[in-house]
C-alpha cells in the first residue's frame, strides 16, 4: 500500500509531496531537515520515535548526536507555534525521544483518486539544485526548484537523479559528495544527460563555495555547464550552474550576465534572481539588490539565506534597526547555517559593539560551522582589543581551512612576527593588478591589495586602490571606520573622503528606497 502524501493534524495540513505546511491559508516556514523530521514523526503516528529512530530516519548517514536532534525539534516547534513547556504538536519523552501530541490523520483517501494522480503527475519529479552567491563577505545562499512533470513511473536513471538531488537539497559536506557521486554514476549511464551535468557542475562549485575544495573544481564544473549548454541552449538550469561557476571564481560580471540569462529564460527562477542581487549588491548597487531579492515570484520561495542577504542589504544602506532584527532572527533559527553564524556577530561588529560582538562570534564558534569569514572576524576583533598573538592564531586557522584563498594568507604574513620580504609583497602586488585588471574578484578585494601596498610603504598607491574600490561600488562605510586592518590610512584626506563618496551614493539609494512602492513595511527612517 502506497505511504500517504496528505495529513491533517490538528490545525495543519502537511502535503509531504510538495514539502509544504500550512494553517488555513498561511504557509508556514517549515523545510529542509525540519520538514524531514516533521514526515518522520508522521509516519510513526502517535508512537514514541527514538532519538536513534530520528537519527537513522532523518540525518542518516550523516553522523549527529542528541543534541542536534533536540536542537532540531526547537525549531520546528518554533515554526509551529509550539511551546515545549505546554506543547501542542509535538511533546518530549524524557530519556526516550519525542512523539506527537495527537494523531494525524491522512487525507489520501479521502481526496479523488483522480485529483491525487495529477497532482502527483505534476510535482513528482521535483528536484533541487544548489545556487550560492559567493564573495568576500560570503552571505548568501539559495537552492533552486526545478520541476518536470511527468506520468510515468520513475526508471532507474530518474531514480537516481531524484536521490542525487535529495542530498544536494539538504547540504553538508558528506551530502553533496554523496549528490556528487550519484550524478556521475547517471551520466555513466547517460552521458548525455542535461539535468545529471548541470546537477554536477553545481555540486563541484559547492565544492569551492562551501567546503574548502581548491578552485580548480570550478573549472570542471565551468565545462560541465557548457556541456549542457550546447545540448540545451535555453535550458535555464544550466545557465544558473554557469553562472555559479563564475560566481565561485570570482568573475562577477561573467556570473551577472548568466544569471540574467537564467531569470530572462525562467522568471520564476528566484534562486538565480538572488544570487544576481547578491551580485549587485557587491558592485554598489543596492536598492537593486534589495528590490530583486523582494521581487520573489513565488511567495512560498524556500531560497537560503535570502533574509540575511535581504538583512545584509538593509544594513548597508542605513537601515539598521530593521537589518538587525533580521539578522538576530536568523542567528536564533538557524545554528547550523554558516552565513548566518557569521552575519550577526560581523552586523554587531560594525556597529561597534565589540563585546556583544565576541560573545557571539563565540557562540557561532560552538556551532561547529567553521568558515574563513568567522576566523577573519576574530582576528579582526582580536586585533581591536590588543592581542596580535590571538588574532595572527585566528588569521592562521583561516588560512589553514583555505590555504588557496588569498586573504587569509595576506593576513598571516602581513601579522607574523617578521615582517613579510619586500620581494614576495612585490610579487603579490604584481599578481593582484593583473587579476583586478582582468575583471576578477569584487570591489571588496581591492582592500587586500591596499593592504599589501601599505605594508610595502606604497601609502599612495594604497589609498588610490581604496578609491577605486570606492568608485567600483564598495560600499561598507562602517567596515572602513571599524576594521584595524586599514587603520593607519584613517587619517588621511583620501579616506575621508572615500567614506563621504560612499556616504552620498548610500543616502541617495536610501531615499530611492524609501519613496519606492515596494518598500518593506519594516522600513521606516534611517537609524542615526
Amino acid at each position: 500500500m502506497e505511504s500517504p502524501r496528505h495529513y491533517r493534524w490538528i490545525d495543519l495540513h502537511v502535503d509531504l509531496v510538495r514539502h509544504r505546511v500550512s494553517r488555513g491559508e498561511t504557509e508556514l516556514d517549515v523545510q529542509g531537515l525540519s520538514f524531514q523530521l516533521l514526515a518522520c514523526l508522521l509516519r510513526h503516528g502517535i508512537d514514541v520515535v527514538s532519538f536513534d529512530t530520528l537519527m537513522a530516519e532523518v540525518w542518516a548517514p550523516a553522523v549527529v548526536n542528541e543534541e542536534t536532534v533536540t536542537q532540531r525539534v526547537k525549531l520546528l516547534r518554533q515554526s509551529l507555534g509550539d511551546d515545549g513547556r505546554s506543547p501542542r504538536y509535538i511533546r518530549s519523552v524524557r530519556g526516550r525521544g519525542y512523539q506527537l501530541c495527537e494523531p494525524a490523520v491522512a487525507l489520501d483517501a479521502l481526496v479523488p483518486q483522480e485529483t491525487v494522480t495529477r497532482e502527483s503527475a505534476r510535482r513528482r519529479w521535483l528536484w533541487i539544485v544548489p545556487v550560492i552567491v559567493v564573495g568576500a563577505a560570503a552571505l548568501a545562499v539559495g537552492w533552486h526548484a526545478h520541476r518536470t512533470p511527468t506520468l510515468a513511473a520513475p526508471g532507474p536513471q530518474q531514480e537516481l537523479l531524484q536521490r542525487a538531488s535529495y542530498y544536494a537539497g539538504i547540504g553538508q559536506r558528506d551530502n553533496n559528495e554523496r549528490a556528487a557521486a550519484l550524478y556521475q554514476q547517471l551520466l555513466a549511464i547517460d552521458s548525455t544527460s542535461v539535468a545529471a551535468k548541470v546537477g554536477l557542475s553545481r555540486a563541484y562549485s559547492a565544492r569551492v563555495c562551501l567546503y574548502n575544495f581548491p578552485y580548480e573544481w570550478t573549472r570542471q564544473a565551468q565545462d560541465l555547464a557548457q556541456a549542457a549548454l550546447r545540448d540545451a541552449p535555453n535550458d535555464a538550469t544550466a545557465w544558473s550552474a554557469l553562472a555559479y561557476a563564475h560566481d565561485c571564481r570570482g568573475e562577477m560580471q561573467p556570473a551577472i550576465d548568466a544569471y540574467e540569462k537564467a531569470v530572462a529564460l525562467d522568471p520564476n527562477d528566484d534562486a538565480s534572481r538572488s544570487s544576481a542581487a547578491y551580485l549587485y549588491q557587491e558592485r554598489g548597487q543596492l536598492a537593486d539588490a534589495l528590490r530583486s531579492n523582494l521581487a520573489m515570484r513565488d511567495p512560498t520561495a524556500r531560497v537560503r539565506y535570502r533574509d540575511v542577504q535581504i538583512a545584509r542589504e538593509m544594513d548597508l544602506l542605513g537601515f539598521h534597526d530593521a537589518a538587525e532584527g533580521r539578522f538576530r532572527k536568523s542567528f536564533q533559527l538557524n545554528p547550523d547555517n554558516v552565513f548566518s553564524n557569521i552575519a550577526w556577530p560581523q552586523h554587531l561588529y560594525l556597529q561597534g559593539r565589540f563585546a556583544e560582538a565576541q560573545a557571539a562570534l563565540d557562540e557561532a564558534m560552538a556551532r561547529h560551522t567553521p568558515h574563513v569569514g568567522l576566523y577573519q572576524l576574530a582576528g579582526e576583533l582580536a586585533l581591536v582589543r590588543g592581542d596580535r598573538a590571538a588574532a595572527l592564531a585566528a588569521f592562521r586557522q583561516a588560512a589553514a581551512l583555505r590555504p588557496q584563498m588569498s586573504m587569509p594568507t595576506t593576513l598571516v604574513a602581513l601579522y607574523q612576527d617578521q615582517a613579510p620580504d619586500p620581494a614576495w609583497l612585490e610579487a603579490r602586488i604584481t599578481d593582484m593588478r593583473k587579476q583586478l585588471g582582468q575583471g576578477m574578484g569584487y570591489p571588496s578585494d581591492q582592500l587586500e591589495l591596499a593592504m599589501l601596498q601599505l605594508a610595502h610603504g606604497q601609502r599612495a598607491d594604497a589609498l588610490t586602490t581604496l578609491s577605486r574600490a570606492v568608485d567600483a561600488g564598495y560600499s561598507d562605510q562602517a567596515y572602513l571606520q571599524v576594521s584595524p586592518l586599514l587603520k593607519s590610512l584613517s587619517a588621511e584626506p583620501v579616506y575621508a573622503q572615500a567614506i563621504d563618496s560612499i556616504s552620498r551614493r548610500v543616502a541617495a539609494q536610501r531615499a530611492q528606497v524609501l519613496a519606492a512602492p515596494w518598500r518593506p513595511a519594516d522600513l521606516a527612517a534611517p537609524s542615526p
